[in-house]
């Protein structure tokens, strides 16, 4: 079985966040996805869509328990705060 765009992002550019201290937020989840689709080529869904399939996966824009991982995280990061760069 085919594994699902969303699936795909979610196991290639987060981790879970064990304590909760470091769980991203809707925009930065959000962000993390477009970033992760860029570096895939990948064009992202729509906004609702997306928070459609967290809600089916049970993450919370509120509170995900995710962290962020990856290359998609740091072209998140770097995109996010240009002073760094």
């Amino acid at each position: 079985m085919a594994v699902s765009h969303i699936d795909r992002f979610l196991n290639e550019a987060t981790a879970p966040d064990q304590d909760g201290g470091f769980s991203l937020r809707k925009d930065q989840l959000y962000g993390l996805y477009t970033s992760w689709c860029m570096i895939n080529r990948s064009i992202p869904t729509a906004t609702a869509e997306f928070w459609s399939e967290m809600r089916t996966r049970r993450i919370r824009s509120s509170d995900s328990r995710l962290r962020m991982t990856g290359p998609a995280a740091a072209d998140y990061i770097l995109a996010t705060y240009p002073a760094l760069v």
